[in-house]
């Protein structure tokens, strides 16, 4: 389930929002003011990001410089404000996007879809770390060469880890990419699947790649990365 996060200080119509987007099967979480939503958007990982102009504390032009800043998540910026001037300000701040107010939701949901198929096609197909390989259309993995056998699950964890290389990612993180925050039940299944996975492309080779940050949770970390 793809996430969206509403950074919306006009609380009726981020419910509106929220109704519409989790009725079109999406997963929603809200912020009213702008440094609420800064701080959300960079300690978790979301699909898009709808961004409001006109917030306290933090303006969505300076909330969209510091998101973009050490994130790439797709960003569309909301606003009554459409003269020119505005729009040129918030695609330059690093928006995708820019939707004057009122919002028509099929629009939006239009242009959801659109970005969608714009990160698609520029998504790696092919990731690397040391001499392990994950070919994403082609659904398969090596290690040294040898052919990897992994469940759809173990794939996409083995997936999330590699997309996120270097990055610790918390049992909480990986439960709610992989399985999906409607997963009913325990976190532990994050363990479990590590453990599957390790004894699959980590056991029997010289380097282990998967490693456990005690009170954190996990990193796949680049062999090269860890002599520098």
């Amino acid at each position: 389930m793809e996430k969206i996060l509403i950074i919306e200080d006009e609380k009726p119509f981020a419910r509106l929002m929220e109704m519409e987007l989790q009725y079109e099967g999406y997963e929603t979480q809200t912020a009213y003011d702008g440094r609420s939503g800064l701080e959300m958007a960079l300690s978790d990982t979301y699909d898009y990001i709808l961004l409001d102009l006109m917030l306290p504390n933090l303006n969505g032009i300076e909330a969209c410089k510091r998101i973009r800043a050490s994130k790439s998540t797709p960003i569309i910026m909301l606003t009554a404000r459409d003269s020119l001037i505005d729009k040129v300000n918030g695609l330059d701040s690093g928006a995708d996007d820019y939707m004057p107010k009122p919002i028509e939701i099929e629009e939006l949901l239009a242009r959801l879809r659109t970005i969608k198929r714009r990160v698609r096609a520029a998504e790696a197909t092919v990731y690397e770390t040391g001499d392990l390989e994950l070919n994403v259309s082609a659904h398969t993995a090596t290690r040294s060469g040898q052919s990897i056998e992994l469940s759809a699950r173990e794939f996409e964890l083995l997936h999330t880890l590699m997309k996120n290389k270097n990055r610790a990612l918390s049992r909480e993180t990986l439960l709610d990419q992989v399985w999906g925050t409607q997963f009913m039940g325990q976190t532990n299944v994050v363990d479990v699947y590590i453990r599957y996975l390790r004894s699959k492309m980590d056991d029997g080779f010289g380097t282990r790649l998967i490693h456990t940050l005690r009170g954190v949770g996990y990193v796949l970390r680049d062999p090269e990365e860890e002599g520098r």
